[in-house]
């Protein structure tokens, strides 16, 4: 409960108003409130679960294609990186002529 609706309920509760009452007033006036978020974000009618999962799983098969395309780009470079390493050190070591 968040200290401005406990403050509330305390003043309320020494004007002799019935807690039980105002916990029940509370509590409609968050689930109406609720309510309305989901209404503003269409996510209120039957299939929103199904619309929430979707999107997860689609946000979830984002994230790992994009993880699995920096794996693949990372091991790109670091087979280029040992290519031109090796091909350097051949050059170094005068193997060259073995090429030709």
């Amino acid at each position: 409960m968040s200290g401005v609706l406990a403050q509330l309920l305390g003043q309320a509760a020494e004007r002799g108003v019935d807690a039980a009452t105002l916990r029940a007033i509370a509590e409609e006036a968050g689930e109406l409130g609720a309510t309305r978020a989901l209404t503003r974000l269409g996510l209120s009618d039957e299939g929103a679960e199904e619309d929430v999962r979707e999107l997860r799983d689609l946000l979830r098969s984002w994230r790992e294609a994009k993880r699995s395309a920096w794996r693949g780009l990372w091991g790109w470079f670091v087979r280029v990186v040992s290519t031109v390493l090796l091909a350097g050190m051949a050059v170094e070591l005068g193997t060259g002529g073995w090429l030709e």
